[in-house]
């Protein structure tokens, strides 16, 4: 027999993602979430969601793991890339000289956003001269990052004499996929973190990514995301949001806008 995710179930799913995470889950992800979640209860041998829910509630690793389950999604090299190429042509071309940039991915899934830029920089700066920081929510998406292996379809995007330098074929049980040459490695760094929370830890920035994570979010909650993670945001700096989303309703007074989806730090 199937087991159903009822719907009272499914808004206290919704609360505990709200709570956990800052995440809207809409209602329109129920067979998502569902689907997503059978697998625990199948492992768990649960009867239902329920079951399910009261195991998560107590025990803080099964509540990584759903929220592991539910905060997946997939990625591409060099997504829309007209931020890169803004990267490419204006921002670090104008970068102060002998001092260090630093980048952050702050919802870097498994690292595609972060090496598409660790390629731009390694072509166009020393090898001291640059670092590049990926976070994320999600413990496996991190894992994932940290090892640099992708499906061979991700590379599409990847300018083919960047390909041939950066992108390892795989063999054996590794063919269809590609690995991130690893001298690229040496300057980035993979770790967890919560957007809800003042990310302290990981410094200043030149340039900030946070794309493609602010469309789950409520307008009080991306207010509270943005603000965190402006405050890692050097004076000068750029913040970097996804063409498919805007801060109309927050504000932003610190910011002034210097091309679709790309804002500066101005105090």
């Amino acid at each position: 027999m199937a087991i159903i995710l009822h719907d009272n179930e499914f808004k206290t799913i919704q609360k505990l993602i709200f709570k956990e995470v800052g995440i809207d889950l809409q209602s329109s992800k129920k067979t998502l979430v569902q689907s997503r979640l059978l697998k625990r209860l199948l492992f768990y041998k649960l009867d239902s969601y329920l079951d399910y829910i009261r195991l998560v509630q107590i025990n803080e690793q099964e509540r990584i793991e759903m929220i592991n389950l539910i905060t997946t999604n997939e990625t591409y090299f060099f997504r829309e890339i007209e931020h890169f190429e803004y990267l490419q042509k204006v921002i670090i071309p104008n970068h102060p000289f002998k001092q260090k940039f630093r980048f952050w991915s702050a919802a870097a899934s498994v690292g595609a956003e972060a090496y598409s830029v660790a390629i731009l920089l390694d072509k166009s700066m020393a090898k001291k001269d640059w670092e590049i920081v990926g976070t994320d929510i999600n413990t496996e998406v991190i894992k994932k990052a940290r090892i640099g292996l992708y499906p061979e379809k991700w590379a599409d995007k990847i300018p083919v004499a960047l390909k041939k330098e950066y992108c390892l074929k795989g063999r054996g049980r590794h063919e269809g996929q590609f690995l991130i040459d690893r001298k690229l490695v040496e300057n980035m760094e993979f770790k967890t973190g919560n957007l809800m929370k003042y990310n302290g830890e990981v410094g200043k920035f030149d340039v900030i990514f946070l794309r493609n994570v602010l469309i789950y979010f409520d307008d009080a909650t991306k207010q509270l995301v943005v603000d965190n993670v402006l405050k890692n945001l050097k004076i000068g700096g750029y913040f970097v949001i996804s063409l498919t989303e805007n801060l109309n309703m927050i504000d932003i007074s610190s910011l002034e806008n210097v091309s679709t989806s790309i804002y500066r730090k101005v105090k």
